[in-house]
């Protein structure tokens, strides 16, 4: 990407950081995010861009074609936020109760509205058509991402390239990896019903707090002798219910949890592993256990070819770090179960330090030019790629 299109895109960064504290100030939660898809699609009416509202929901899809053939790119934004109260003392802090953008969902939105910008003002010098896919739901299971694709998001597309601003990277810097990324996240939750009963009589009960005391002891043994060593997986028992009197033994105990895996085989493992031990202690203990497991996004798994073309394009950028695989899922991995492409994690890191989904979480704004740059240029260098 030439000097005189970086420079644009360094002029249109005041924009950029307007519309990001916008949307910052106006957070909308998964699958209710209604004012903030009005707000992107009035940005391109305003610009005069084709846009087709209410994909599978509240997403929606900017289209841009050149004035010569060529291949049909997608770039992704989510614009979702969190059930989090802001603690951020800042002048762009949220204004809605309880809700607040604690995952960069908002700067994403404006690096991909401020990337379409430029690329409808050079669309008469353009080859080929890009798919701007602004998508709600992400943080949401089932997600949005699943329902555009079946709508039809990725219809003719050749690839897909998508990013995360992140604050655990340095300002500066893009995180790429090949294959494996970002992990498949599944849930469960737990009803464990025994037969309550007086402190003093223990042997008159089912206590369902040692069993599933038990039962969480025994699941902590799946990944350490159902899975190889050389393979990954994280099962997460997240809350323990069981609120009674001190002198009371409990009837109905409640769990409920996470896994996270990164190979299809070690997934299937997991989960019947997970039924069987439940089955087990429901025979041992002769009580009864109520089971929901859900399968959640799959696993990000990016294509190389996509892969080592964006880490190339982005070394005339920024700095370029080949990163490990993280246990976080992202339902951006349904687009790549599609089609080729890749996701990548952007450095955005402030001054004041604060983890993703926390209530001070921030960026640094300066994030989304690199973002911004890395993205446009993936967009038009990949019509050169055999």
């Amino acid at each position: 990407m030439n000097q005189q299109l970086l420079e644009k895109i360094e002029a249109h960064f005041d924009e950029m950081v307007a519309i990001r504290r916008h949307l910052h100030m106006h957070p909308e939660l998964s699958f209710q995010e209604q004012e903030t898809a009005n707000y992107i699609i009035e940005y391109y009416q305003k610009l005069g861009v084709p846009v087709e509202p209410n994909v599978s929901g509240y997403g929606l899809i900017a289209r841009i074609k050149g004035s010569k053939p060529g291949k049909r790119i997608a770039l992704r934004a989510d614009f979702d936020a969190l059930p989090i109260q802001d603690e951020k003392n800042v002048p762009y802090k949220s204004t809605v109760p309880g809700v607040m953008h604690a995952c960069g969902h908002d700067g994403h939105t404006a690096t991909l509205l401020i990337v379409g910008k430029l690329l409808w003002e050079m669309r008469d010098d353009l080859a080929g058509e890009y798919v701007l896919i602004h998508q709600h739901a992400e943080e949401a299971d089932p997600g949005g991402a699943i329902g555009m694709v079946q709508a039809g998001a990725l219809d003719g597309v050749d690839a897909i390239f998508g990013t995360h601003l992140s604050s655990n990277h340095s300002t500066g810097m893009i995180g790429y990896r090949v294959g494996p990324l970002m992990a498949a996240v599944d849930s469960f939750e737990l009803k464990i019903q025994g037969q309550g009963g007086h402190g003093a009589h223990p042997h008159q009960t089912k206590d369902a707090i040692v069993i599933g005391s038990q039962l969480v002891m025994n699941l902590q043994q799946l990944v350490a002798r159902r899975v190889a060593p050389t393979e990954s997986a994280v099962l997460t028992v997240g809350s323990f219910v069981a609120s009674n009197a001190d002198n009371i033994i409990a009837d109905t105990a409640y769990l409920n949890g996470t896994i996270r895996t990164f190979d299809k085989d070690v997934r299937a493992t997991m989960e019947r592993e997970f039924r069987r031990v439940v089955q087990g202690t429901e025979i041992a203990h002769d009580c009864t256990i109520e089971l929901e497991y859900r399968k959640g996004y799959p696993a990000i798994v990016n294509h190389e070819k996509e892969t080592l073309f964006v880490r190339d394009v982005a070394q005339g950028i920024c700095d370029v770090v080949e990163i490990p695989a993280t246990m976080g899922g992202e339902d951006f991995a349904y687009y790549l179960e599609e089609k080729p492409g890749t996701f990548f994690f952007t450095g955005a890191e402030p001054v004041e330090y604060a983890p993703h989904h926390h209530p001070k979480f921030d960026i640094d704004e300066k994030g989304m030019l690199v973002a911004a740059k890395v993205m446009l240029s993936a967009a038009l260098e990949y019509q050169f790629v055999e």
